[in-house]
């Protein structure tokens, strides 16, 4: 027996590895653990590491935004042609910031190198026989327009031009006066005789406008157009005189928009006459308002770039925004004040607008230069460039270089400024911000129009709204109907209709988004729109005939309802629910004609409630289309996963199927389940497609289900593209991503704290 033992075991021993072979297979297993553990370690910290990069990516091309501005003098010369500081009337820069142009009284206009003083040329400006320059004007920075005004009340437009020539590649720029109403002066005010105190010009519809004041309050204004014959090449002048008020004070500025609409009048005595214009025989004064505090007056005016604000500087110091806002009860337009910068120790002497943004720059009578933004209505840097006050100063269009004068000095400050994204601040990003020809500070994203003078509106409220308000009205319709159908598949459903069911509804997430967002919005927007009662009777009719025939079924005979094989139920609701949509569909007609005059989209509207044919509906039920399988798949493999000891004893115990998928099912599948629905919700927020064709892209701040929303997300699809590269706009959009990112990353996270403490704490189940 020992002997058979023997070779039993001597038998078994030969079925084993030898002890080398042995060690051999311990170490391929060694190996591929070790390949695995490390290999799934590194996969997980490669997306960590990828999830960082991102952030670091978005958070360095928004990092632009926060860097502090600069302004400094980079270098002084004396300014060619000063005699006195009397004999400064302006200065300017051409577009490339490489020419100055010096404006004196006595007619003479020296061109120079911008950057170390350089003479280049000097014109001269005929100037009527005994009189001498009492005035001088320009227009927008753009424009290059200005006009002198003379002592015998005539006045001369001129444009100043920089031609360029190419030689051997090289750009050469050159210098021209033009006289777009002549070279002879004109008078725009045969009644009046004395000289002008203040001048304002522009070229606005139907032509070149000049308008004067005098000390007497007198005003006169009109309008040249000019044509020129084709043949001989001579130019006619045609002009049309307004019959304006005159005023009871000494004028020391008079403005004017292009549009022609209103005449801005500012008195020695620190008050503004806003004039209605569009009747030119019979100008109106709307009204006078006090521009500055008791005991100050008005010492520097100027309309920002598009002429739709002016800021006002006053002798004490004071820097304000003014601008046209219309009554909620009148179209009649008031000026209002809109903003109050950073103020100086000492009188506002000059203000110089920016050329194409709504930045300017003030100088006072101590010498300090402020560098303010409009929109974000911040001031940016204020700088003592000297021991003189501020006389005149200038701007380069790219807003980097500006030319500062000094009163009783011929020399000139040359400021290198750095302010490449002044309006991007916290509170024009995220607060309300009081915008040019608006009536009340608002939440608004317009980046871009067809108006060169625009102000931006870069306010991501909107676009958060809109992100949020989308993914919600997509989560109210795919939450319940993914839940509960998870459920039923997973609980009640029987194993070869599971097979059936579960794939179709996963085969859903494989459809493009761009396919639903087509069909939503060129096919379901427009039929919901024409059958708007369909949502009311389906809300109704629905859940309604769903319940009657479970009553129904409960009550059939036994013998008919044993016919029917357990957890193939669901398949006897099929007809129903196409019954029930055809009568939805059906009497739709019939109940707008019944219950709201034939037009339930113009019964909304009549009770307030305005509708968007693209809408938060449309996007919800389309989205939610998109993101029930995504949570669906992730609920059913939750509950289908729970334990079924858990629920064999539940029932064991007397607990019926739906008291045992309350009580036990639910709380142990909970944490998938709560992971199913923020894993759809981040797919919600981020989605683009669908948001991008269904929704109407109005970025606007409400939760109205009628009406559309602009997403983070599809803005940034929308945009991007279309941008400058390094341009504040392309900041703002990288911003928003950074954003977006943030969103999910946050849903995420709480998600997954959320789902661990479910999982411990029903852990013991």
């Amino acid at each position: 027996m020992s002997a058979s033992t023997q070779d039993n075991n001597t038998g078994h021993s030969s079925l084993l590895p030898d002890p080398a072979r042995r060690r051999k297979l311990r170490k391929q297993r060694a190996l591929r653990d070790g390949l695995s553990r490390y290999g799934v370690g590194a996969s997980g910290m490669g997306v960590i590491v990828a999830l960082a990069l991102i952030f670091v990516y978005l958070f360095y091309e928004t990092m632009p935004m926060l860097a502090p501005v600069s302004m400094e003098v980079q270098t002084e010369y004396v300014l060619p042609g000063v005699q006195d500081s009397e004999a400064t009337l302006h200065l300017s820069l051409d577009r490339y910031q490489t020419i100055g142009a010096h404006f004196t009284r006595s007619g003479k206009i020296h061109f120079f190198d911008a950057r170390d003083g350089q003479l280049r040329e000097t014109q001269q400006v005929s100037i009527p026989d005994g009189a001498v320059v009492s005035a001088f004007a320009r227009a927008e920075n753009r424009s290059g327009l200005f006009a002198y005004g003379f002592s015998d009340g005539s006045v001369l437009p001129l444009q100043v031009e920089y031609p360029q020539t190419f030689s051997d590649g090289v750009r050469q720029i050159t210098t021209r006066i033009a006289f777009p109403l002549g070279d002879q002066p004109i008078r725009i005010g045969e009644a009046i005789t004395g000289q002008y105190s203040t001048l304002a010009v522009v070229r606005g519809r139907g032509g070149y406008v000049v308008a004067g004041g005098t000390e007497q309050g007198e005003m006169a204004m009109a309008i040249f157009s000019t044509t020129t014959n084709m043949l001989t090449g001579e130019m006619r002048v045609q002009r049309q005189d307004f019959s304006l008020p005159s005023l009871d004070a000494p004028l020391r500025f008079i403005l004017l928009n292009e549009s022609l609409r209103n005449l801005f009048a500012i008195d020695a005595k620190g008050y503004l006459h806003l004039l209605d214009i569009v009747d030119r025989d019979n100008p109106v004064v709307i009204e006078s308002k006090r521009l500055v505090n008791e005991g100050a007056h008005v010492s520097a005016a100027e309309l920002l770039v598009g002429a739709r604000s002016m800021i006002i500087g006053g002798s004490d110091g004071s820097v304000r925004q003014w601008f046209l806002v219309r009554g909620e009860d009148s179209n009649t337009p008031y000026m209002t004040p809109i903003r109050s910068f950073k103020g100086h120790d000492s009188a506002v002497t000059f203000i110089e607008p920016e050329y194409l943004r709504k930045g300017f720059l003030t100088g006072d009578a101590t010498g300090e230069v402020g560098l303010h933004y409009a929109t974000s209505s911040v001031t940016l840097k204020q700088l003592a460039v000297g021991d003189g006050g501020v006389h005149r100063m200038a701007m380069g269009p790219s807003d980097s270089l500006a030319l500062v004068s000094l009163a009783g000095s011929d020399r000139v400050q040359v400021l290198e400024i750095n302010n490449p994204h002044p309006q991007t601040s916290l509170s024009g990003l995220w607060g309300k911000v009081w915008y040019e020809g608006r009536d009340n500070p608002e939440y608004i994203w317009q980046s871009s129009s067809a108006d060169d003078a625009f102000e931006s509106k870069l306010s991501l409220v909107p676009l958060s709204i809109g992100t949020l308000k989308a993914a919600l009205f997509a989560m109210l319709l795919a939450t319940p109907i993914a839940i509960m159908g998870a459920i039923y598949t997973a609980y009640f459903m029987s194993a070869p209709m599971r097979k059936i069911v579960k794939p179709s509804i996963e085969l859903m997430e494989a459809l493009p988004t761009v396919i639903l967002g087509f069909l939503a919005g060129i096919w379901l927007a427009p039929y919901i729109e024409n059958n708007l009662p369909i949502l009311v009777t389906g809300a109704l009719l629905f859940p309604l005939a769903i319940l009657s025939a479970g009553l129904l079924w409960v009550r059939m005979p036994e013998r008919i309802r044993n016919s029917v094989s357990a957890g193939w139920e669901a398949a006897l609701l099929v007809p129903i629910i196409l019954l029930t949509g055809w009568l939805v569909l059906a009497s739709s007609p019939w109940i707008e004609v019944a219950f709201f005059g034939g037009s339930m989209r113009q019964w909304l509207t009549d009770v307030g409630i305005p509708y968007d044919q693209r809408n938060a509906l449309i996007v919800g039920l389309a989205m939610g289309f998109a993101v029930i399988p995504t949570i669906f798949s992730i609920a059913e493999d939750a509950v289908f996963n729970v334990p079924k000891h858990l629920t064999q004893g539940s029932l064991a115990l007397g607990a019926t199927p739906w008291q045992t998928v309350m009580g036990v099912v639910l709380l142990t599948a909970s944490p998938g389940i709560f992971s199913a629905i923020m894993i759809g919700f981040g797919r919600a927020v981020g989605e683009t497609m669908i948001v991008l064709m269904a929704s109407g892209n109005s970025p606007i701040v409400n939760f109205n289900i009628f009406e559309g929303m602009r997403t983070l997300a599809a803005n940034i699809a929308v945009e991007l593209p279309e941008t400058a590269v390094g341009s504040t706009h392309f900041r703002v959009l990288f911003l928003s991503a950074l954003v977006l990112l943030f969103f999910t990353f946050v849903l995420n996270t709480a998600a997954e704290m959320v789902r661990q403490r479910l999982r411990k704490r029903y852990a013991s189940l």
